[in-house]
């Protein structure tokens, strides 16, 4: 349906102004996707990146990767520049270079709000919520228990409420409740209706793919060639680690490419067990099969806006579970963004820990891992706003206080924090207060004290007896308030009518034909 035909009637409300500063519940930082003003932190040397990039390049010439996929191994074949054997593709270091050079160091990913475009590249960071937990805890239940469609629903308000959140990944907790076969409908339909920031598909088979473009499509107004001619939604896909590629994905990543999405691959490689132990092994292998989706993504389509992630961390020796925000992670986080730099293109990171509860572990945890995104310098962070047990449970209450996290980082890459001039070096306040007085009633602090320190929303500055006499609460009971403060007052953003109900119809319709198989 054009655009000139669509009725100009909204519904929802405040919760859509890009420039709001917040409601009732807290008074927060404004929407500002921030630019990283520091220098990445490079661990390795001109002989360390070197062998980084001849290992990964021998891997792809020498032992190669497996695509699960006949279509992409036709592609593939096709191309002049792999060499196949039954499944397993080799690639000439000359051929991936080539490919991979196609590829923009920056690009856009527009969603139905223009204000919420997004910068993928460069300096740019942003930060998106928790995806894909199959459980969920909050401090009312206290324990963990399988996420539904309502829990689901409250994690995405918070996604559109935090300025600090800018991109919606996948589902922020599997809404088990319903059925497989259409759950990307539903959470597709209250992702597109409660936020109006830039949101993901799943590659998991060919009709959750179609059925997310589609919708976002329809919700942002767009004709196919409207769509089509930018990105207005991304993919994220994972290698099944050690070296190979999976049918389902390949497939969803090859239907975005054609239709000119954003492409993230991330392979998941944890060192000791789906990887070499050693972190500059295990970033190697992650490189080798992250490089290669890029060139099959530019084989399909030239210029493809793709950026290549990092989730290598290690294993704890003693039992086998994944382990987050170590130093080991915070390294290969480091020399990934290294390594993205050298084949120019944008970086995921994550925001992740392997805490079970919103506690001390957790916050620290999470701290390390979002702060090395920062060092690395990774344009897209995953994950940084409620991700507990290792990426098994989303809470409220740890995404709220992971948002405090994030408007720190936000602050401190305020370029106001580092300025120089006169104002700002303050001469004649100095001055003024000479040997004998004070700085809290001069007129530069007068004219400044309301915006020079950064405010928190969650922490309490207090000292203890007034904490006790205020009711004594900890952090996760504070963030648990804000949480029901929030879903209290939040309204969505408006949509207009003919666009919801356009949207709505589809849903219905793809719900009556059966929606996505449920086996791949």
């Amino acid at each position: 349906m054009a655009k000139a035909l669509r009725r100009r009637q909204r519904a929802g409300g405040r919760a859509g102004n890009a420039e709001r500063r917040g409601t009732a519940a807290i008074e927060q930082m404004p929407w500002a996707p921030p630019v990283n003003i520091d220098r990445p932190v490079e661990p390795l040397d001109e002989a360390g990146i070197a062998a980084i990039h001849d290992g990964a390049m021998r891997i792809l010439e020498e032992i190669g990767i497996e695509f699960l996929n006949p279509e992409a191994l036709d592609i593939l074949r096709g191309s002049g520049g792999c060499t196949i054997r039954d499944e397993n593709v080799r690639m000439g270091r000359d051929f991936v270079m080539e490919m991979i050079a196609r590829a923009p160091r920056e690009w856009t990913i527009t969603p139905r709000n223009p204000a919420r475009q997004l910068a993928i590249g460069g300096r740019h960071m942003v930060f998106g919520n928790v995806s894909s937990p199959p459980n969920y805890w909050d401090l009312a239940l206290g324990r963990k228990v399988a996420g539904n469609r309502e829990m689901c629903r409250n994690l995405l308000k918070l996604s559109q409420y935090f300025n600090c959140v800018h991109f919606i990944g996948g589902y922020p907790v599997e809404p088990q409740d319903i059925h497989a076969s259409v759950r990307h409908l539903d959470v597709l339909y209250d992702k597109l209706t409660l936020t109006d920031k830039v949101a993901h598909a799943y590659c998991l088979g060919k009709e959750r793919v179609e059925d997310v473009m589609e919708m976002v499509r329809i919700a942002a107004g767009l004709s196919d060639a409207e769509f089509e001619a930018r990105p207005h939604m991304y993919t994220n896909i994972n290698s099944t680690s050690p070296l190979k590629h999976d049918y389902p994905m390949l497939d969803g990543w090859m239907r975005v490419a054609r239709r000119n999405q954003g492409l993230v691959v991330t392979p998941f490689t944890l060192a000791g067990a789906m990887a070499p132990v050693t972190m500059s092994g295990a970033v190697t292998l992650s490189l080798a099969e992250g490089l290669c989706a890029v060139v099959l993504a530019q084989i399909i389509r030239p210029g493809a806006c793709c950026a290549i992630g990092t989730f290598t961390s290690n294993v704890d020796m003693k039992t086998g579970a994944p382990a987050f925000g170590t130093p080991e992670y915070m390294r290969a986080t480091q020399m990934t963004g290294q390594m993205a730099r050298f084949y120019g293109l944008p970086m995921r990171a994550s925001g992740v820990c392997a805490a079970n509860v919103p506690d001390g572990q957790a916050m620290w945890e999470t701290s390390n891992s979002l702060w090395s995104a920062v060092q690395s310098g990774a344009n897209m962070v995953y994950h940084a706003a409620g991700w507990l047990e290792g990426g098994l449970i989303a809470s409220p209450e740890k995404f709220v206080m992971d948002c405090e996290i994030l408007q720190h980082i936000q602050r401190y890459m305020d370029p106001t924090l580092t300025a120089t001039g006169p104002e700002d070096i303050a001469l004649e306040a100095v001055r003024e207060v000479g040997c004998e007085g004070h700085y809290f009633g001069i007129q530069h602090t007068q004219d400044r004290y309301t915006t020079a320190f950064y405010q928190p929303f969650l922490s309490d500055w207090s000292n203890y007896e007034a904490w006790e006499a205020a009711g004594a609460a900890w952090t996760a009971q504070r963030a648990h308030q804000v949480f029901h403060d929030i879903i209290a007052s939040f309204e969505p953003p408006p949509m207009e009518v003919a666009i919801h109900e356009e949207l709505a119809a589809f849903v219905e319709r793809r719900k009556a034909e059966g929606g996505a198989p449920t086996d791949f």
